[in-house]
């Protein structure tokens, strides 16, 4: 009797057992249902990349078939960046080379992590080459891969934390327009107005001294 209790205590455990582990395989094995583009869009730390994208007209490239393995930098990454150059976000979407900065980021194929060794170079739809370093962290060219193998429908992200700019790249002067000017919280009237006002309550002040001496 103590026998059949210990076997039926047994087969119910494992029974609990896979019914629990059933979900977390279905769960690991799941299909992606996003492309690269809504990947991107549902994760804030890519709000930024998601900017350039739509600035520089390759988010229906991005949604299309692919395959396509795409690096892509934080947030965190482009305010790097931006601190580098010296300039503002607002300038850098303007300018004219942006394409070929986030195309450098864009390899044709599906390359997981994986696939990627030592010395490895992948040619990428800018044009040029990345180099890979994996002789400790995974590196590409001087950007540290901080997260692998995000699958899409299309493809695959792997997150970096360091812009990659290719040699075609070129620093221009830009011309922002006016609602550009504006998303930097700081407008030309708006200092000139207070230029203004700040001069002539100090032009104010010396005169009340001046009769008063």
């Amino acid at each position: 009797m103590k026998k059949i209790i210990r076997r039926l205590l047994s087969l119910a455990t494992l029974l609990f057992l896979s019914f629990s582990i059933a979900p977390m395989a279905s769960a690991a094995t799941a299909e992606p249902t996003d492309d690269i583009v809504g990947i991107a869009l549902g994760n804030e730390d890519f709000s930024i990349l998601v900017s350039a994208l739509q600035k520089a007209e390759l988010v229906d490239d991005l949604q299309g078939d692919g395959p396509f393995t795409v690096f892509a930098p934080t947030n965190a990454a482009f305010e790097k960046l931006l601190g580098e150059l010296g300039i503002t976000a607002e300038e850098l979407l303007a300018q004219p080379d942006l394409g070929k900065v986030l195309t450098y980021h864009v390899v044709s194929g599906k390359v997981m992590a994986a696939d990627l060794t030592d010395g490895m170079k992948a040619e990428t739809l800018n044009g040029e080459e990345l180099t890979f370093d994996l002789s400790d962290a995974p590196m590409v060219n001087k950007s540290n891969i901080t997260t692998t193998d995000i699958e899409a429908t299309n493809g695959v992200i792997h997150v970096i934390d360091t812009i990659l700019v290719p040699s075609n790249f070129k620093l221009q002067e830009t011309d922002l327009e006016a609602d550009q000017v504006a998303q930097t919280g700081i407008e030309g009237n708006t200092l000139l107005l207070v230029s203004i006002l700040v001069t002539g309550s100090l032009l104010l002040l010396f005169v009340f001294k001046k009769k008063t001496a």
